[in-house]
Formats: C-alpha cells, structure tokens, sequence
C-alpha cells in the first residue's frame, strides 16, 4: 500500500524529517554509550598501570617484568585515547548534520524546493564508513536522498586511512609521557629498580619465579579481554 501511495503521492516532508531526526538521535546516543564505555576502560587501564607499578615497588626482583607491563597497559591506553577521541569528533560531526538537515528541510519549507548539499554529503559519506554507525547512517542517507537533500551514492567508498586505527606501534615517547602522566613522574623510579645480586637470594626466593609467571599469564589475560572489548566497540 505505502509502495502505490509512493507512486501517486510524495513523501510528507514533516514524516521525513522526523525519521531523519530519529535516525540522528539513535546515532548519536550509540556514540554516547560507546564513548562512556571507553572512559570505562580508560579507568581500569589506569589502575593496572599503577598496580604494576606498586607490584615493582614492593618485589624488586619484579621491577623488570612490571615495568614492561605498564608500558604494555600505556600503549593500550594510548589505543583507547585515539579511539574515543575518533568517536567524539564523530558525535560533533553527526550533529552537524542533523542541524544541515533540519535547516534544509526548514528552507524547503519557505522557499517550496530543495537543493542537494555537498557539504552535507560529504559528511554522511565519512559517517556511513564508521563500523558503529554503518547500518543506521544507511539508512539516513536513503532519507536523505529521498528528500532531495543528498543526491544518490554509487557504491561503496574505500575506507579512509585517517578512520582506520593505526596498527604500529606507538612511539616510545609516547608511551613515557602517558606513564609519566598516570605514575605522575615516577616512571624513572619503576625502571631503575633492578634485580638482587646473585648471591643475595632471600628466603622463599625459589617462590618467586611461578609468580611472576602467574602475573603474566593475568596480564595477557586483561589484555585479550581489553582489546575484546575495543573490537566489540567498532563491530
């Protein structure tokens, strides 16, 4: 019925635009949750940061293992920082366009015509490519085409690479201004602790060694489930 009532009559502009706001809205508290998620996950690596670095401070036969634990949890953090950054540049993007929509339709309305806005498009075009948002900014730019506000896109466009998540490692200096950071300047002081001489072993030192492998084996465990989430987040 909606098909042959398509044929004799065009789309109400007032329902038009108000899915188009419903879509944005959906979009924009997707943002808001994955964004508030990361912050989530900001926090914990921050804690396991300072854990490490407390672990080193009170087995010093620890310090080399726990020293390259934190800079593992810093270059996660780092990871997570981009990513939540990359998403809020995203949300204030999203409701630029739902002004740009809502001023169209609002012209439309005056002036009784519609014209196709590139900036807009382009807009939507970088949006439609974010794995959170594929699905329902689909959906918007077929509105939107609909209405008159974007013209029809062909295709699919390539990812761009400044959307793609950087898969190299972080640079070292990096990763020591986020430590210093979160140790706030203790850094030095985690790394600088070295091992007992041999021959200075302490009672109960033969305990140690499952330990520390106890202690990786937790670490590799947080970390799997760390990146699980970040997956999780752009599926």
């Amino acid at each position: 019925m909606e098909s042959i009532k398509s044929i004799f009559w065009k789309p109400d502009p007032a329902a038009q635009l108000r899915k188009c706001n419903s879509l944005i809205r959906s979009n924009v508290r997707s943002l808001d949750r994955d964004i508030h998620s990361l912050k989530a996950t900001e926090a914990k690596t921050k804690t396991l940061i300072l854990q490490s670095s407390k672990r080193a401070q009170r087995n010093p036969s620890q310090a080399k293992q726990a020293a390259q634990d934190t800079r593992v949890f810093a270059r996660e953090l780092i990871r997570i920082r981009k990513q939540s950054a990359r998403l809020a540049t995203s949300k204030a993007q999203l409701e630029s366009v739902g002004m740009q929509v809502r001023e169209a339709f609002s012209v439309r309305k005056i002036e009784g015509s519609i014209k196709a806005s590139t900036g807009i498009m382009k807009d939507v075009n970088t949006l439609v490519r974010l794995p959170e948002l594929t699905g329902t900014m689909r959906e918007l730019s077929q509105e939107l085409v609909k209405a008159g506000i974007i013209e029809e896109m062909v295709g699919d466009s390539l990812p761009d690479e400044t959307l793609m998540e950087g898969e190299d490692e972080e640079a070292e200096t990096e990763v020591d201004r986020v430590l210093n950071e979160v140790l706030k300047g203790k850094l030095g002081k985690v790394e600088e602790k070295k091992p007992e001489p041999v021959g200075t072993e302490m009672p109960g030192r033969e305990e140690e060694q499952p330990l520390e492998e106890e202690d990786e084996e937790e670490v590799e465990l947080t970390l799997e489930q760390m990146r699980g989430r970040l997956e999780a987040l752009k599926s």
